[in-house]
């Protein structure tokens, strides 16, 4: 293997290189089973002779840390000393803005995986097309394939995804989009990154729902903005309580975040009127209503639109795979100059394999057949849900009506005084992690009740029957 030798420093030769192989092996660098370069190229390397190179190997395999194999050459040998942290240098005298410190607790820190696992956001892993999308990436990855891709790309990202896209969400959402109107990105959270570049400037004022998603909150503010949130109701967010300044309104109309309801057409008739009369822009985060479990269709707030107002936010997350990192936006014409612009700023394009083999993907017709069959497997899981909330937990808790997606609410019950909180905690404790709206409120009097995932919940009767207990407990 490699390894970067430097001949700076005291000693003579021998000694520098003997210390530096020495601290690439007890620092995890160089690890047992790895072979040292030969002794001659290494010497050719470092313009040295081959003498100095062959004293340090000897030393090291004197003191046992290498051991020479006749015919194959020279390579590390198991030691009892664990390997060391090698550390960047800690730089106390640099620091972040002070916002960033605390936004440090974003970062999430991977725990054990729970027995009945009710978190949100996540879909089923399993129903993933894995031998399909094998041979999608497989035939994008071909010699000739790749000859055809020259340099940098469009930062709007692969054209026939674009198109397939733009398809796609004209067809089952009926979003109003060609493929010149939509710019491909590592997730919903860089699309709204990206429209918080263009749009915000600091001390800008934006909107979002009380209780809403964390993630875009803190995001913005981390752009500069100062973030309000507008309470929520049975048909969305509240208009008229928006603050007349605000520059930016993101919603979730089709799926609220993480309560469930649906904006009414209304509702989003009256959203879209107030952003014209005050010059602001409605984000639309369409994140999971591809799964819907009732007759009405949703239709998006952006269908509405009449003059431009609505960025149109959708991930293929829920519908795929999280770690595959591929959404989209759908902007008004007179943003997307801008977006392009600053989509290149951030990462140049996307990642082309991929998102030429979701292209073809969805061409197929084998995304859509994906999304049908997922739903089947999630309307039943979502039905024991429901089963669990009217026969275990009703005493408790009353679910919240949702017509979509991979998660559903539930409030506690006028007149119960239980510490959701505690509940967690001791559930979490029997293997069950289920999330509290309060953890998505910003505000001091936040939402009591609890919000379940079903995307990749397993044993979801007995997972509500402990919760119960829990509850029973409180």
């Amino acid at each position: 293997m490699d390894v970067h030798i430097s001949l700076a420093g005291p000693g003579d030769l021998t000694s520098r290189i003997y210390r530096q192989l020495l601290d690439a092996i007890l620092d995890g660098r160089l690890r047992p089973g790895d072979r040292l370069p030969p002794t001659r190229e290494l010497a050719r390397r470092l313009q040295v002779a081959r003498s100095t190179v062959a004293v340090a190997y000897d030393r090291l395999a004197a003191e046992g840390f290498v051991a020479a194999r006749v015919g194959a050459g020279t390579f590390v040998e198991n030691t009892p000393v664990p390997p060391r942290r090698r550390s960047a240098p800690a730089g106390s005298g640099v620091r972040p803005r002070p916002l960033w410190t605390e936004l440090e607790r974003v970062e999430d820190v991977p725990g054990p995986p729970p027995v009945h696992d009710f978190r949100l956001g996540t879909p089923d892993t399993g129903l993933f097309p894995y031998a399909t999308w094998r041979r999608l990436v497989s035939s994008e990855l071909r010699a000739s394939t790749v000859r055809e891709i020259s340099g940098y790309n469009d930062s709007a990202g692969h054209t026939g995804l674009r198109e397939a896209v733009a398809r796609y969400v004209g067809l089952s959402r009926s979003v109003r989009a060609d493929a010149d109107d939509v710019v491909l990105t590592h997730g919903a959270q860089q699309a709204l990154d990206l429209i918080g570049r263009v749009l915000i400037e600091p001390g800008d004022l934006v909107a979002v729902e009380e209780p809403g998603y964390p993630a875009a909150r803190l995001l913005f503010r981390s752009l500069g903005a100062r973030v309000v949130g507008v309470p929520v109701d049975d048909e969305g967010v509240i208009v008229d309580a928006l603050p007349a300044a605000a520059r930016i309104v993101y919603v979730t109309p089709s799926h609220q975040f993480p309560l469930g309801m649906t904006m009414s057409p209304a509702r989003a008739a009256k959203l879209l009127d107030w952003a014209e009369r005050h010059d602001a822009v409605v984000v639309e985060d369409d994140y999971d209503s591809e799964f819907r479990y009732g007759e009405r269709p949703l239709d998006p707030v952006q269908r509405l639109d009449r003059t431009g107002r609505v960025i149109y936010v959708g991930t293929f997350s829920k519908t795929l795979l999280p770690l595959l990192r591929l959404g989209f936006l759908v902007a008004p014409a007179s943003l997307l100059p801008a977006l392009r612009v600053a989509k290149r700023l951030t990462d140049w394009h996307g990642e082309h394999i991929g998102q030429a083999a979701l292209a073809r993907l969805v061409d197929s017709g084998e995304l859509s057949r994906h999304v049908r069959r997922a739903t089947r497997v999630y309307a039943a899981r979502r039905e024991l849900i429901l089963a669990g909330l009217r026969d275990e937990l009703a005493e408790w808790l009353d679910p919240v009506e949702s017509l979509a997606g991979l998660h559903m609410a539930a409030r506690l019950r006028p007149g119960v005084s239980v510490d959701v909180e505690a509940v967690r905690a001791r559930a979490r404790e029997r293997g069950v992690a289920v999330e509290s709206l309060a953890s998505y409120c910003d505000g001091s009097s936040g939402e009591r009740g609890l919000a379940f995932g079903y995307g990749a919940a397993t044993g979801i009767t007995e997972g509500m029957r402990v919760l119960a207990e829990c509850f029973t407990l409180a």
